[in-house]
């Protein structure tokens, strides 16, 4: 057994330095070792949205806790990549440090006024070669109602857009007529499409929809949780009467 990494380097040295231990191959980790971008990449999913679930509790060391697990994924994704010979953590740092400077010359250049966002990021685009469209780049795997919106914001970069809220407002009620209306061969898609008309809505009334479904999500937990702790160990067991209104004493109670 070797030594643990010493305590007293600076810290991020020191995991640095335990992420290549993990993946010595003659004394590393057997499960560290066996990972690859592909396998890794839900976990720092995961791991993002641990990180936005401890910030909506409010708990400060969670969030602390919570980003580091998040950081450790991003050492692990560029040890990956260092072994294969295509870059590692430092050159990750400096990427983000250039592009930070890159898009506020404002601040750290030149530049007397705020700069055009939109005009840098589509050079930055232009350089990585994303010319295909103005829908190029937004990445596949983000939770479907964070990708629709990005997409529609993309859209709306190019003029493909509603002047206001109420155009998607009525498009709500053009799909849910369409699901309706649809067989079963083409309900999924017409839920599809209204769905995107909802974030599509939410986005026009400054609401995030991913955050304010987490937040429903959240809600309904909470009220079932004391809708069972109210019921006791029977709950299952009632009809559906009683059930809803176990579930509006929950509301009163809990909110």
């Amino acid at each position: 057994m070797t030594d643990p990494i010493a305590p007293a380097r600076p810290p991020l040295a020191r995991l640095l330095a335990i992420m290549a231990r993990l993946r010595d191959p003659l004394s590393g980790c057997d499960w560290d070792l066996a990972q690859r971008w592909e396998t890794i990449a839900p976990y720092t999913i995961e791991e993002a949205y641990e990180v936005a679930d401890a910030i909506e509790h409010g708990d400060p060391d969670s969030v602390r806790d919570e980003l580091g697990d998040l950081l450790f994924q991003v050492v692990f994704q560029s040890r990956i990549a260092e072994e294969a010979g295509l870059f590692g953590f430092d050159d990750v740092a400096t990427s983000i440090a250039d592009k930070m400077e890159r898009r506020h010359p404002h601040i750290f250049g030149a530049a007397a006024e705020r700069p055009n966002w939109e005009a840098i990021k589509a050079a930055e685009r232009s350089r990585k070669k994303e010319t295909a469209g103005a829908l190029a780049g937004v990445a596949l795997g983000l939770p479907a109602l964070q990708r629709a919106e990005k997409l529609q914001k993309r859209a709306a970069r190019v003029g493909f857009d509603w002047p206001d809220a109420t155009g998607p407002r009525m498009k709500i009620d053009e799909e849910l007529i369409e699901v309706a209306e649809a067989n079963d061969a083409e309900r999924a898609d017409e839920i599809g499409d209204l769905l995107f008309s909802i974030v599509n809505w939410s986005r026009h009334l400054g609401i995030d929809a991913e955050a304010a479904l987490r937040r429903a999500n959240a809600k309904f937990e909470r009220r079932f949780a004391e809708m069972e702790r109210q019921a006791g160990p029977g709950f299952a067991g009632l009809d559906l009467t009683t059930k809803e209104e176990r579930w509006q004493e929950a509301k009163r109670s809990v909110g």
